[in-house]
């Protein structure tokens, strides 16, 4: 497998561009069925397309966080019905993680809505990670920016992934957060690669951009040096309370070419079918692994959103003939 799978590189200052927005615009333009074939080939010559890796997320720490980040059901300044709870004992933690693993997860994704991490609070996150480590199992962890010094804490104490998505492209981003900024995404994105933690990465459609914003979006994550092992596209869940709780549905088409588009243009990431899974039919999941997503989260809950249940996933995979890594 490519080496870019095996270990964690520094993001290089000054990487010239491997794509461009035009080049990944005309990746949607083509014809689905030639895209989907192009998109199957690039997947075959990197991955068994047989085989799905498969997380579960666990909300270590829900609500009360001070982004506006407009589609979540945590922004404290949003009336969603979620409610601010403290950090999960690690009892707990490593309960659901073991449960995880029995239902035969390979990785370990924890959440808590925070802007940054304290440091009081990021001692205990490094205990549930070595304590899932312990257990044989992947671990991430996705904690909002990191301060100076932070990844190098989380790197020693085992973690394999920590997920920070860019969700948008840069232009449209001013539309969806304005408490931070899209560049503050990238810098945490480099102090992660200089710990030499795998970087799991990826959006949301579906918010009301366009299909140019969401081009750009795959060509910031590709031009990346290296670019995420693990990329997760998210296909946006209303949340009412939410200011994008009206924002319509993209086509079940579109996101499929969004699949397609990101395993052309980073073909050795493994493509994660996120968010939104639980209302798309099974044949468009279908369509989605055709086009090159290789994992998925797997579990009733997406740390507050709903979530196939682990039964109709393994169903599916039988009918599909996927087999889980």
């Amino acid at each position: 497998m490519n080496a870019i799978l095996q270990a964690a590189a520094p993001i290089a200052p000054a990487t010239p561009a491997k794509w461009t927005v035009a080049e990944v615009e005309a990746l949607y333009q083509m014809p689905f069925m030639d895209l989907m074939f192009r998109a199957q080939q690039v997947h075959r010559e990197h991955f068994d397309a047989s085989e799905i890796q498969r997380s579960t997320l666990l909300s270590v720490k829900t609500g009360g966080c001070s982004e506006d980040c407009g589609y979540c059901s945590q922004a404290a300044r949003y009336d969603t019905g979620t409610g601010r709870e403290p950090l999960m004992p690690l009892a707990e933690v490593v309960a659901a993680a073991r449960v995880a693993m029995d239902k035969g997860a390979s990785r370990f994704c924890m959440g808590a809505a925070w802007r940054e991490p304290k440091d009081k609070d990021l001692e205990k996150v490094t205990e549930m990670i070595r304590a899932v480590k312990d257990l044989g199992m992947q671990t991430c962890v996705t904690l909002g920016m990191l301060k100076d010094g932070q990844a190098e804490q989380l790197k020693e104490a085992g973690l394999d992934y920590y997920n920070h998505n860019l969700d948008t492209d840069a232009e449209f981003y001013g539309e969806v957060i304005t408490t931070h900024k899209h560049a503050d995404r990238i810098d945490t994105l480099g102090q992660v690669r200089e710990a030499g933690i795998k970087v799991c990465s990826g959006g949301i459609v579906g918010m009301g951009e366009s299909r140019r914003n969401r081009a750009a979006l795959i060509v910031q994550l590709a031009n990346l040096n290296p670019p995420p092992e693990s990329v997760p596209i998210n296909n946006l869940v209303p949340v009412p309370g939410t200011p994008m709780a009206g924002v319509a549905p993209i086509d079940h088409f579109e996101f499929v070419r969004t699949i397609a588009a990101a395993r052309i243009a980073m073909p050795a990431s493994f493509v994660r079918l996120s968010a939104g899974r639980q209302a798309m039919p099974e044949e468009v999941q279908a369509l989605c692994f055709l086009a090159g997503a290789n994992s998925i989260f797997y579990g009733d809950r997406l740390l507050t959103t709903g979530n196939p249940e682990a039964d109709s996933d393994e169903a599916l995979f039988e009918k599909l003939g996927l087999r889980p890594i």
